[in-house]
């Protein structure tokens, strides 16, 4: 994709409907249900309970409980969703050059890793593929 002005928040969430659609159809299934969301920044309440500075320190961030805490008998507290910032995303393309798409997709794949609750090394191996 080629932008004449910064991407807006329909192209990013167009961007992630399509990361998500390629991802494997077996992963797809098992986060159905989770909302992805993309917002412009993280709010102040985000990030003072990640005790962060600036919203542009958070690309993405996966609020639920990870399925390795979900009990059958359980109720969530909130729904599950994925959301990724579209400002910081855009300052880390401009800063690292890296193309728009896959950027896009790895900040998903590692906010899916969160719900599952993988590890760092897992998220990494699964950013890597594809």
């Amino acid at each position: 994709m080629r932008f004449n002005h910064p991407p807006s928040l329909e192209d990013l969430q167009d961007m992630a409907e399509t990361a998500f659609a390629a991802i494997p159809q077996a992963l797809r299934e098992a986060v159905r249900g989770v909302a992805i969301l993309v917002e412009d920044v993280p709010d102040e309440e985000t990030l003072e309970a990640m005790d962060l500075q600036h919203p542009w320190e958070l690309t993405g961030l996966y609020r639920g409980t990870p399925l390795t805490e979900k009990t059958s008998l359980g109720v969530a507290a909130e729904p599950d969703m994925i959301l990724l910032y579209r400002e910081p995303i855009l300052v880390e393309w401009i800063e690292t050059g890296e193309d728009l798409f896959r950027l896009v997709r790895n900040v998903l794949i590692h906010e899916i890793g969160h719900h599952f609750g993988f590890s760092d090394e897992e998220i990494a191996r699964l950013e890597g593929e594809g």
